[in-house]
């Protein structure tokens, strides 16, 4: 049944409420997404001379023997999950949750052998529907959100690792390429593997060398999750800057479409009027 034109001006009228909207939506997560992209550039330099200083701890002391560097037995996993609190940015979510998923399932064949932290509302979510239990948890973050934020969630990640609760960390995030590329990652987080490095630097530790690395590397740890959540929030503001972009052009090709409709309807009710005008004068005639 054709529809009405009064029916096509009400969808052409909620289409472009629907693409102001998405525009506006898009203009704000480009704005946020140059804040998060300059915080997550900052955090670097701190984690690189971080990485550096215990390389040169490690490298230098002989026979170093800490749990956050030695291989074990892998009984139980643990996977720490960044996510975001809200929709509405393509498939950031559901790329980097069908990711951990698909880790779990290949890897595990028992709720037992594995273990979630998650930050952001909608892992938390994912997890729970599927009656996932979550050993920690953080939501409600801003969108710059400080390291003390995630620090009760990234702390209780290490120290469960040094307790020996499980034998492997993975921190699964998206990591940030561009506006409209985000790469959804398992990265291995403890046991350290990539902290190699040579006793170039002349460092002097008090009260050791040991005692200090005994600090740094949970420091380091930790520094390495509030990174990953960094580079979420810029993977999440690109990818609802690309999803508001797509909705957008999407919206203006409703709308015209919708528009050429009603021109259609428009110029066949002028016709029919203008035919029954004549017919009228014809029967007079």
């Amino acid at each position: 049944m054709a529809k009405s034109m009064r029916e096509i001006k009400r969808e052409i009228k909620s289409k472009q409420n629907t693409k102001q909207i998405t525009k506006a939506m898009e203009m704000v997560a480009a704005s946020r997404l140059r804040r998060a992209q300059m915080a997550a550039e900052a955090a670097r330099p701190y984690a690189d001379k971080l990485k550096e200083v215990v390389a040169s701890i490690a490298a230098g002391t002989k026979g170093v023997k800490h749990p956050m560097l030695q291989k074990r037995e892998i009984k139980k996993t643990a996977y720490l999950v960044v996510t975001s609190d809200r929709g509405l940015a393509g498939g950031y979510n559901a790329n980097v949750l069908r990711k951990v998923m698909a880790e779990i399932k290949e890897k595990h064949s028992s709720p037992n052998e594995y273990a979630v932290f998650v930050i952001g509302r909608k892992g938390r979510d994912f997890f729970r529907k599927r009656n996932i239990e979550i050993v920690e948890e953080v939501t409600g973050l801003s969108d710059s959100p400080s390291f003390s934020d995630i620090k009760a969630v990234a702390a209780a990640a290490v120290k469960n690792y040094e307790l020996g609760s499980y034998d492997r960390l993975y921190l699964v995030y998206n990591r940030f390429m561009n506006a409209i590329s985000q790469i959804p990652t398992v990265k291995q987080l403890l046991p350290m593997e990539d902290i190699g490095g040579t006793a170039a630097a002349n460092y002097e530790y008090e009260p050791s060398p040991e005692g200090v690395l005994e600090v740094l590397l949970p420091k380091y740890a930790e520094t390495l999750v509030y990174s990953a959540v960094l580079e979420g929030k810029a993977s999440e503001f690109g990818a609802r800057m690309t999803a508001m972009n797509n909705a957008t052009k999407n919206a203006t090709k409703m709308i015209n479409g919708l528009t050429l409709s009603y021109n259609r309807a428009r110029q066949a009710s002028i016709t029919q009027e203008i035919s029954e005008i004549v017919a009228g004068a014809n029967a007079q005639g």
